[in-house]
């Protein structure tokens, strides 16, 4: 049976740095929440078909001829072959430049920056050929699609602009075009013929800044807002390789997704979409993880992206002075502690997938990796810089002693499990983490005594994880009461838990590659063997794949790295996007999209695989006849 959900990976990704939504195929915006990505949505027929959108495209048609970012940006463009004619629409978000005067008007706690969301979603098309009918139907719904408002004209035009509030009135939506609108209570609906060479816009906008009045000016926003985002990737350093297009764009989805006012990036733009067709495994992922912050840092360091990298350093710092030992794993977008979920009865779900939810309660979870996921964040971002001053080492001080308190209690690990606590191997790592970076740091500072008793907390900890997690095979385990395998201790090389020579690490990493995979790609866990507290299977998880094409590498399985690095890369959306998991049989995309995790391992992988490639040209030119090197 047809669903009348597109794929999770046919839908666009768009943004401007606080708002984001995704554009289905057949060019309909069908999630947007406002007047940010974590407010209820006022476009929300991903989860339920009734919940809201805004159609813009031909009349009767819903599969494109072509799509693709316009290169090296967020804007996404449509081609449509109409039979009688052909159209291009081109979707964005607006940036412009920084307007705010006064600072205590702006929710803005970064460094002010030379451009800003608009907060304004523009759509454009032209008429190539032919003839084509245009539609447009603006049907938001707020309050995740529990509260219809009435459009109304506007004092400025009788018929091409209008408006309508939430139920509320806290929040307004006014569009604008030049086609003639009309108003049927909930819907702004307007109907025109395109001849060739037509040129016509609809754009809806939620703020201060005026929307573009006529095409022409339309379309000069619609460039600077294409330039700002080719500036920003020209900023970036991005090797010379094949495989420059994939690294490119999850660049750009990762600016999508920070929060610029905080500087904090979001799991995902999207809630509930399931990792199970139609089960229960659905998560509100507009949420900012700690754990994200070391391979975050670490991919903006490598490309090049400092700012961003120094941004998203200073969001982390502020809630790890605020709450000093009492981190939690996950906080809101603009650092909010409580992140309580709830079901919303009234949505559908996508294909069915109940229950849909908000908020998620792995904010209350004890998950002991926190305390290294924050000790290695502050090690990077010490050593990009030449010093490492007292207010970061006081957060380091505090987060270590925390790490050691706790590192013998069990804990629901790094995927949140809602079965029984237990003690994870992966925990008792990032535990060991904790220690082994704070001792490195106490020696930056000139601490001998402090550095000796971390290090010696470290080694104990190392000790207590040999003894305890490992197998009859010498294969580390999910946790110490199995024999069961778990995908994140693939970390282990990455966070050099152990050399990769290690015959243990050895023998880890491939046992994961040859025993907890499906047709190639990588499970997180056997849902079977670990008590999650969920029903249903999932998919593979794709950041676990290119965790495996990163371990593979230092372990010196290059061949095989690069092999499972192109398959990876192969089950990229159209649009180069990835959602969580990938179902390995069909290809399928499942979970939320895009992720930012997925796309940060991917940054991590691909650079893996590139190095190697390089190092090993770079020793084959070395030792070529008449080459320099050669005596």
């Amino acid at each position: 049976m047809l669903s009348p959900f597109p794929p999770i990976a046919d839908y666009g990704f768009l943004s401007d740095c606080e708002v984001t939504a995704l554009v289905a195929p057949g060019s309909a915006i069908e999630w947007m929440c406002l007047p940010r990505l974590d407010c209820p949505s006022v476009f929300g027929a991903l989860l339920d078909r009734d919940a809201g959108r805004f159609l813009f495209g031909p009349e009767d048609m819903t599969v494109p001829a072509d799509r693709r970012y316009l290169p090296g940006t967020l804007v996404v463009e449509t081609s449509w072959d109409c039979g009688e004619g052909w159209i291009i629409v081109r979707d964005c978000l607006l940036m412009g430049p920084w307007r705010h005067r006064h600072p205590e008007t702006s929710s803005h706690t970064r460094p002010p920056t030379d451009y800003d969301a608009e907060h304004i979603l523009l759509r454009t098309v032209r008429c190539v050929n032919g003839q084509v009918q245009l539609l447009i139907d603006c049907e938001p719904v707020f309050n995740y699609g529990a509260e219809r408002g009435r459009w109304t004209r506007t004092d400025r035009d009788e018929y091409y602009q209008a408006e309508i509030k939430a139920p509320d009135g806290d929040l307004k939506l006014t569009l604008t075009s030049d086609i003639r609108l009309g108003l049927e209570g909930p819907s702004a609906r307007a109907r025109t013929l395109l001849h060739e060479g037509d040129l016509r816009y609809a754009a809806l906008s939620w703020g201060s800044v005026p929307p573009p009045y006529g095409y022409e000016e339309a379309y000069q926003r619609q460039v600077w807002t294409a330039h700002h985002w080719q500036h920003w990737v020209a900023r970036g350093n991005f090797p010379d390789h094949r495989w420059r297009g994939h690294l490119t764009r999850s660049a750009l989805t990762l600016k999508g997704l920070t929060f610029a006012p905080t500087g904090a990036i979001a799991a995902a733009a999207t809630t509930s979409l399931p990792e199970t067709p139609g089960g229960e495994r659905n998560w509100d992922y507009r949420y900012s993880w700690i754990r994200d912050a070391t391979f975050a840092l670490w991919g903006l360091f490598v490309l090049g992206y400092e700012w961003e990298a120094n941004d998203y350093f200073a969001f982390l710092t502020e809630v790890i002075e605020r709450d000093r030992g009492s981190m939690q794993i996950v906080y809101g977008i603009d650092g909010r502690c409580d992140l309580a979920e709830q079901e919303l009865k009234n949505l559908h779900g996508y294909q069915g997938a109940q229950p849909v939810r908000i908020g998620n309660n792995a904010y209350a979870q004890q998950q002991n990796d926190v305390w290294g996921a924050v000790l290695e964040s502050l090690y990077l971002h010490t050593r990009s810089r030449d010093r490492l001053d007292d207010r970061v080492w006081q957060m380091a001080r505090h987060q270590v002693e925390h790490a050691l308190e706790r590192w013998r209690e069990p804990d629901r690990g790094i995927w949140e499990v809602r079965g029984e606590p237990k003690h994870f191997t992966s925990s008792k790592m990032m535990c060991w983490v904790a220690a082994d970076r704070g001792a490195r740091l106490a020696r930056i500072r000139d601490e001998p005594d402090l550095a000796r008793r971390w290090q010696q907390a470290a080694d104990e900890i190392h000790a207590d994880i040999c003894a305890n997690a490992l197998d009859e095979r010498g294969v580390f385990c999910q946790h110490y009461e199995t024999t069961a395998l778990d995908a994140s201790l693939l970390l282990m090389p990455i966070v050099q838990f152990l050399p990769p020579d290690d015959k243990r690490i050895r023998a880890t990493v491939l046992a994961i590659a040859d025993e907890l995979t499906r047709d190639g790609l990588v499970l997180r866990y056997k849902v079977d063997d670990t008590d999650d507290g969920l029903k249903g299977e999932e998919g593979t998880f794709t950041i676990c794949s290119f965790w495996l094409v990163s371990a593979l590498a230092s372990i010196g399985e290059h061949r095989r790295a690069r092999d499972l690095c192109e398959r990876v890369l192969s089950h990229a959306s159209p649009l180069l996007l990835y959602a969580e998991e990938i179902d390995a049989r069909s290809g399928r995309h499942l979970g939320n999209f895009p992720q930012a995790f997925t796309h940060l391992a991917l940054i991590n992988a691909v650079m893996h695989v590139i190095e190697h490639e390089q190092r090993v040209a770079r020793l084959a030119l070395e030792g070529s006849p008449g080459s320099p090197g050669v005596h």
